[in-house]
């Protein structure tokens, strides 16, 4: 149910039992008066005024002020002297200052409360703050929560069916819904903006629909705890890791699909370990921009307090805040250096753990984590349990073919060629132990060199002299290289070519094959 349904039907029994009180807790008040004025529709016996601090005081329904005093104390006076000679009467305050503790203007509120309990009367505050409990307990209270995906998309609608006589608009109902899903956690206001900016270009096209994200990011500004990734399109390209690849497919058209009448929840995320600089962290990166949403990074140090519950609750408000911009990806990166549990942090690290996994396991919102740990023994047991991430999936060494596909992309990045096949193939074999960022950096060498020597065409030379300069991570630490892949041979899925016998994840199915005599 809207949440403006659901607050109407609230405030409706509130009135209906005489509730002499009633708070409404919102950050939007022209939208709870609106809320207000719907209910006060269904009430013909019943008076309802609203005092506003730049217009006075008015009749809910109609526009000329009752009093010539604008002032609150001149609508306390009003207030007062309606509910001694008239009942049934309701009275609407907005944004009133100092009623969050025992002051002298929550105080009288609470005798003209005790007033209106006499004479069948009700004060309905709006309110974004606390109110003193002294007042809030002569009453019932409601919270007016932002609005939801439905109310956006009925926002969304309005907004641009009023504009299709005038411009060219090609949203439909698929891609209306999904501006609404982008735009949840922002006020009506906010979206109202949003939307009307992006009219007021003159057109409206389905590649329109991304920015709204850039929008709701400049709304939030500096957040809590995450940072927005700036990507762009077409700058990162994964080589490799073929089966990580199709699985996502199928998570990016659940996290695409409206889900608000379906039992499925959107996919949470994945847990990516293995060897360094084999594509974990490009990974989120691609990912953002293959499914064209914002990329927003977890920064565990920047969450790490030094006071008690400082850095759960900087966690909490990150999480928050990430449900809030939703739908994005975040990024966790070494997760492992976070929640490694020395045993001298006075329970901290487990209190955070607990957290991240409630997280994970209840929320709702279009939040895709991809979270990369170096580390994999220090990894706390929970966080590998099924039903946390969605999957876990183990990124080795590049084999023959990566290696093949790896070089091809990065030439074509850097030097604006393909590689000939004779060469490809000889580079495959010097590569061998090779991570995917070491073939980046190589050829990125070549063709910084090419540059420096202002060189028309890349010579093979260059290129074998340049492969046979590296040393690899693999060989200055193998130990380190082989405990890693001793580790995930068999605890997850690995994200390129499985080895014969490893099981695949659920939903990639297996290429046909056709026999050939």
């Amino acid at each position: 149910m809207p949440n403006q349904i659901s607050t109407a039907d609230v405030i409706t029994r509130y009135l209906k039992a005489r509730v002499p009180l009633i708070v409404v807790r919102t950050i939007e008040s022209p939208r709870a008066l609106d809320v207000l004025r719907g209910v006060a529709g269904t009430f013909g016996s019943m008076s309802f005024y609203w005092h506003s601090r730049t217009r006075g005081l008015f009749e809910l329904s109609g526009q000329a002020p009752v009093i010539d005093d604008r002032s609150l104390v001149g609508a306390l006076e009003f207030t007062a002297s309606t509910f001694v000679n008239r009942v049934n009467t309701n009275i609407i305050l907005s944004d009133i200052e100092d009623v969050d503790d025992d002051k002298p203007t929550a105080r009288h509120l609470a005798e003209l409360v005790r007033l209106a309990d006499e004479r069948q009367g009700s004060i309905i505050l709006i309110t974004a703050g606390q109110v003193w409990s002294g007042l809030s307990r002569l009453g019932m209270s409601v919270d007016l929560d932002l609005p939801d995906v439905d109310e956006l998309e009925q926002v969304v609608t309005a907004l641009v069916d009023d504009h299709r006589p005038f411009m060219s608009i090609d949203w439909g109902n698929g891609e209306i819904r999904q501006a609404a899903e982008i735009l949840v956690g922002v006020t009506q206001a906010e979206a109202v903006n949003a939307v009307t900016t992006m009219l007021a270009k003159g057109a409206l096209t389905r590649d329109d629909i991304a920015e709204l994200s850039e929008f709701k990011d400049q709304m939030f500004g500096e957040l809590s705890g995450i940072e927005r990734i700036k990507v762009k399109e077409g700058e990162y390209r994964i080589g490799g890791l073929s089966t990580l690849r199709e699985w996502l497919q199928t998570r990016r058209e659940l996290i695409r699909a409206d889900l608000s009448r379906s039992p499925l929840h959107p996919p949470r995320g994945v847990l990516l370990v293995g060897v360094p600089g084999c594509g974990k962290s490009l990974s989120a990166k691609a990912i953002a921009v293959e499914w064209r949403l914002p990329l927003y990074r977890l920064d565990m140090s920047a969450i790490m307090g030094m006071y008690v519950g400082q850095s759960e609750g900087r966690l909490k408000e990150a999480l928050s805040m990430a449900d809030r911009v939703a739908p994005c990806v975040l990024w966790v990166d070494e997760i492992e250096k976070a929640l490694v549990d020395t045993g001298g942090d006075s329970g901290v690290t487990r209190r955070l753990i607990g957290q991240l996994l409630f997280w994970l396991q209840e929320s709702t919102s279009k939040v895709f984590m991809v979270a990369t740990a170096n580390d994999v023994t220090s990894l706390p047991p929970e966080l590998l349990r099924k039903g946390r991430f969605d999957e876990l999936f183990f990124v080795d060494l590049p084999d023959d073919t990566d290696r093949a596909e790896i070089i091809s992309l990065y030439f074509r990045k850097y030097l604006q060629l393909d590689p000939d096949s004779s060469l490809l193939a000889e580079l495959v074999q010097m590569s061998e132990g090779f991570a995917g960022s070491d073939i980046e950096s190589v050829v990125h060498d070549v063709a910084t060199t090419m540059f420096v020597r202002g060189a028309g065409e890349v010579t093979d030379e260059l290129v074998r002299g340049t492969f046979e300069n590296v040393v690899p991570f693999s060989r200055t630490n193998p130990e380190e290289v082989a405990a890693i892949r001793a580790w995930g041979k068999d605890r997850a899925l690995h994200a390129g070519r499985a080895p014969a016998g490893a099981r695949k994840p659920v939903g990639v199915v297996g290429r046909r094959v056709v026999m050939t005599h």
